[in-house]
This record gives structure tokens, C-alpha cells and sequence, in this order.
């Protein structure tokens, strides 16, 4: 008995032994081979080596596709890529704004004349009508002085000139039409006086021609500055503007506009600056450049603010540190009549005035005023402005205007 419970003992130690074996057998073979110690460190870790012999892993068939199949993307699609928009290498710059070339001075009062027209009614073809009557009694000479008034012209030129007529009519005898014209026209250039109406842009001195542009607010000063810049250009001159109004908002926006338009550089400064200052820095930089003129737009400001009208002054002193100024244009509007006097003469005080500018000389205006303020100031009319084009501005012809009110 206890020969076989020895026996069965042995066998159960046997087994146990062998079962031992085999388990750690297949432990051993699950475990990655040891790698031999490293004495340089690594930072990452080495890749593991790929399955070989019956171990390694089938392939995957994956499906295949030809490029007819797949399709390429058009020269239009390529384009509309985000990558090709943002590309900066691709990406166009922003194009610089296109010159204008400006209308020639030569012939624009002829082109404008029409508009000019318009104001035959209350002056030229009312004076002819009258004119033409079969008997010039002193109630159609009292009809013919009212009409002047009417027209803007003034009480003493209009005196003068009806006293001509009379003079001129009793000493025809005859009157035809043709003759009353003719008549009319020549008094009507005479009253208008002999004047040099040349707008002077060249200086004596050896820099460019400075001028300065002033006026009430609602004349078309800053408009008129940008014209006569155009005008210029188109006489082939180099032009510098100065945005000297800081005080009226978008005022040097809107002339850097018109200089951008044909080429000239506009000197600003911030909004609400020293006008004076602004206006010397724009004649200092028109010397650096070279430039044939610089004009000088500054504030539109009431006759009757004291304050403001000495700050004009004061302008005008800062800009002569320079040199001497060529010409200061007084921008008046032609439809404010007798006020438009009394500015010019509030002006006239504090700058001297050397040329006027009328704006609005269209239908709406009276046409006299050409006469009145030339005689309140004694300067000449040089440019009026017939419309609100780009090219609507012009030389003052007195024998072009006087034709276009009375007609052919």
C-alpha cells in the first residue's frame, strides 16, 4: 500500500514538473529578444522590427484607380482654391488710380457757352427787346435801367451805361436790329473794363508760383481749387496742392481727390491743425519737388467772424516767409448778388485780393455781377464756373460772355 501511494505521488510531481516546462516555454516565446545594454541615451524609441517568415502579416489589397478615373482639377477650379487666392505670390496688387488727362483751356468757354446762354432772358435779349421799341421814351429808359438793376449789374455802371445808349441811339438815328447789337455789345465790353485776366503762376523768384484760394463756405472754394488744378495740368504745369482747410470735415479728402485725378500731390495735415502751418509745409514741399505752382485751399470762413478772418491774415504772412504770393483768388458764388459784394469787400481787407472767381455763372445767375464786383473791388473777374463737371471751369473772355447774353 504504501509502495503505490509512493508511486502515485511520483506521477503527480511528474506531471505538475512537465506542465511547469511548457508553460514557461510559451512565456519565453511571447517575450521580445533582451537587447544589449546602451550607453548612449536615446530620446526616441527604435522602431519595431517588421514580421518575417510565418509570422508576418498578410498584405492588404486595396484598389487601385487611373488617373482618368480620379480626374484632375481645370485651370478655372486651380484658381478658385483658397491657396491660390491667398498665395501672396500669386495675389495682384491693388492697380494705382488710373490719370485723368483734363479738357485744354483753349475753347472751353466756347463749349459752355450754351449753359452761359441761359441768362439771356433777364439781361441781353430784355435789353434788345427794349432797345428795339419804335419810340424810346423815358418810360422804356426807366425799363432799361430797371433791367440792369435787376441783373445784378450795380446802380453806378448801370447809370453809365444807359447814359451811353441814349447817347449812342440819338446820335444813329436809325436802329436795326443789327445796329442794336452791335451797340449793346460794345457798351456792354466797355463797362466790363480792360483788365489783365491772366491767372499768374509763375513766380520772379526762383521758386514755384504760390496761390492762395479763399472765400465763404458754400462758394465751391475747395471744388474750385481742385478745377483750376486740372486747369493748370492740361497747360502742361506741375501742381502741389495745400490743404490748408483743417476745419470743414473731409475737406483734404476731398482735394487729395482732385489732385489724385490728374497727378498732384496734396500736402495735409491732421483735421482741426494750424492752417498756417500746412500751408507753409505745402509750399516748402513744393519747392523740394520743383513744382511750377502750389495752391493753397483754405477754410471758408463768414465775413463777419472777426477771429477767422485775422487767422486768414496770418496765412498770408507764413506763406510769404517764402516768397511773395502770385495770386489770391476770391471764390464768390454769382447767385448771392449784392451779399456776394459785401463779402468780396470784407475780403479785400484782409488779403489783397487780386483775382475773383465767379462760381454758379449759369441760368441761375444774373450775369451783372461780372460788372458790380469788378467795379467794388477793382480787380478783374479771371475764371467763372459754369457748371459742376471736372472741366467746368474756364478763363474769363468779356467778349465771349457779352456774346453769349446777348446771343448772335
Amino acid at each position: 500500500m504504501e509502495l503505490i501511494l509512493a508511486v502515485v505521488i511520483a506521477l503527480v510531481v511528474a506531471v505538475a514538473v512537465t506542465s511547469g516546462l511548457v508553460i514557461s516555454g510559451r512565456k519565453k516565446k511571447q517575450l521580445p529578444p533582451a537587447e544589449p545594454p546602451s550607453t548612449t541615451p536615446t530620446i526616441t524609441a527604435p522602431p519595431a522590427e517588421p514580421h518575417v517568415g510565418d509570422e508576418a502579416e498578410t498584405p492588404r489589397e486595396e484598389p487601385r484607380r487611373t488617373v482618368e478615373e480620379v480626374g484632375l482639377p481645370t485651370a478655372e477650379e486651380a484658381v478658385e482654391t483658397p491657396a491660390a487666392v491667398e498665395d501672396p505670390v500669386v495675389a495682384e496688387a491693388p492697380a494705382a488710380p488710373e490719370i485723368e488727362v483734363p479738357e485744354p483751356t483753349a475753347g472751353r468757354l466756347v463749349r459752355l457757352r450754351a449753359r452761359l446762354a441761359r441768362s439771356q432772358n433777364s439781361l441781353g435779349k430784355g435789353l434788345l427787346t427794349l432797345l428795339s421799341r419804335e419810340h424810346l421814351d423815358e418810360d422804356t429808359w426807366e425799363e432799361i435801367e430797371e433791367t440792369l438793376l435787376t441783373a445784378d449789374v450795380g446802380v453806378a455802371p448801370t447809370q453809365e451805361l444807359v447814359e451811353r445808349l441814349r447817347e449812342r441811339v440819338k446820335v444813329l438815328g436809325t436802329r436795326t436790329p443789327e445796329e442794336l447789337r452791335g451797340l449793346l455789345r460794345e457798351e456792354l465790353i466797355a463797362l466790363l473794363g480792360e483788365y489783365d485776366r491772366t491767372v499768374h503762376t509763375e513766380s520772379p523768384e526762383d521758386v514755384p508760383g504760390v496761390v492762395m484760394v479763399v472765400g465763404v463756405n458754400g462758394t465751391g472754394k475747395t471744388t474750385t481749387t481742385g478745377k483750376l488744378a486740372r486747369v493748370l495740368v492740361a497747360d502742361g504745369k506741375s501742381v502741389v496742392l495745400g490743404a490748408a482747410d483743417t476745419f470743414r470735415a473731409a475737406a483734404a479728402d476731398q482735394l487729395q481727390t482732385w489732385g489724385d485725378r490728374v497727378g498732384a500731390r496734396t500736402v495735409r495735415g491732421p483735421e482741426g491743425g494750424d492752417p498756417a502751418s500746412i500751408a507753409y509745409d505745402a509750399v516748402k514741399e513744393g519747392i523740394a519737388e520743383k513744382a511750377d505752382v502750389v495752391l493753397v485751399d483754405t477754410a471758408g470762413r463768414l465775413h463777419t467772424k472777426t477771429g477767422l478772418m485775422d487767422e486768414l491774415g496770418k496765412v498770408k504772412r507764413v506763406v510769404e516767409k517764402h516768397g511773395p504770393l502770385d495770386e489770391i483768388l476770391l471764390v464768390l458764388d454769382a447767385t448771392t448778388g449784392q451779399n456776394g459784394l459785401i463779402q468780396a469787400r470784407v475780403f479785400a481787407e484782409v488779403v489783397d485780393i487780386t483775382g475773383i472767381v465767379l462760381t454758379k455763372l449759369d441760368g441761375t445767375a444774373k450775369g451783372g455781377i461780372v460788372v458790380a464786383v469788378q467795379r467794388e473791388l477793382g480787380v478783374p473777374v479771371k475764371l467763372i464756373g459754369l457748371g459742376e463737371g471736372p472741366d467746368d471751369l474756364a478763363p474769363f473772355d468779356p467778349a465771349a460772355f457779352v456774346d453769349a447774353l446777348i446771343g448772335d
